[in-house]
């Protein structure tokens, strides 16, 4: 379990930078003197899932080389209100320049991931995963998704250029949902790129049943009720019995594991990346050298 793009995390995080600092932090400038050094400790207030702790450390690095980050933890691990995460010593300026960027990239991880962590044990011993959408924060999806996974989710396709995903709008465009995927494999097939699977979004069993009938990876029931939830699973199975199904809309902690225990295979929540509240994560100089 790994950022995959450091790269980009480092852009992401000079862009953090550049908004929360700008011409240069003129409280700890004029007040804090050059050469003063401190230890703080970063700690929780909270309990919860840690996530992001790379990504802390590369903004005190970025803002100075010479500050010291030590987790105490790893991402993934579970923490209880006062719990320590990590330890940062150097430059009093560079920590308090840092400080805030560094929390908030924290927070936020933090709070996907304890979220995730949340319905993944809901649904267990079910069979079922937990899986993101492309509601994400803009320009950091990779750091959204980082912390669905390690929450315990998985990660549903990263953009539009990596899966086909025949959403409603896109029948509507081509007429049909056997065009769109007729469509799709063309495309795909004229520009060799025959590896990309394809998911098809079902509201109606008369849609499921068409779906089952095309050449297509994954079924997703969107929005259905708990009774059409059932039965479209029950006709997937009795038509393709290897298919992937997918369940989307309207999922909430207290009814993911009756949608689980129907037979599906991902469910997928928006709210895990959009609406997670951050952890409340702190950071307290404790020692002025």
């Amino acid at each position: 379990m790994g950022l995959r793009d450091w790269p980009k995390v480092r852009e992401i995080v000079h862009w953090a930078l550049e908004e929360d600092i700008g011409t240069g932090d003129i409280t700890s400038q004029y007040i804090v003197p050059e050469d003063l050094w401190a230890e703080a400790v970063i700690f929780v207030r909270q309990k919860g899932i840690i996530a992001g702790l790379d990504v802390a450390r590369l903004v005190f690095k970025t803002i100075d080389e010479s500050i010291q980050f030590s987790p105490q933890l790893t991402d993934g691990s579970r923490v209880d209100p006062a719990d320590v995460v990590a330890t940062v010593s150097g430059p009093v300026r560079g920590i308090l320049s840092a400080e805030r960027t560094a929390l908030n990239f924290l927070q936020q991880m933090s709070g996907v991931a304890t979220l995730t962590d949340k319905f993944v044990e809901a649904i267990r011993d079910t069979g079922a995963k937990v899986t993101d959408t492309r509601k994400t924060t803009p320009c950091a999806r990779i750091l959204d998704k980082y912390a669905v996974s390690v929450g315990g989710g998985v990660n549903h396709r990263f953009s539009l250029y990596d899966m086909v995903l025949i959403k409603e709008n896109h029948i509507k465009a081509s007429g049909s949902i056997t065009e769109a995927v007729r469509r799709a494999r063309k495309g795909l097939e004229g520009s060799g790129r025959r590896g990309i699977r394809i998911e098809v979004e079902t509201k109606t069993l008369n849609e499921v049943k068409e779906s089952c009938s095309l050449p297509v990876d994954r079924i997703m029931l969107d929005n259905m009720r708990f009774e059409q939830i059932a039965e479209a699973v029950n006709t997937i199975r009795a038509r393709k019995p290897q298919m992937e199904i997918e369940v989307s809309g309207g999922i909430t902690l207290e009814n993911i594991r009756q949608i689980a225990q129907t037979g599906v295979d991902f469910i997928s929540i928006g709210m895990l990346t959009h609406s997670a509240p951050a952890l409340d994560i702190s950071l307290l100089v404790e020692k002025i050298k």
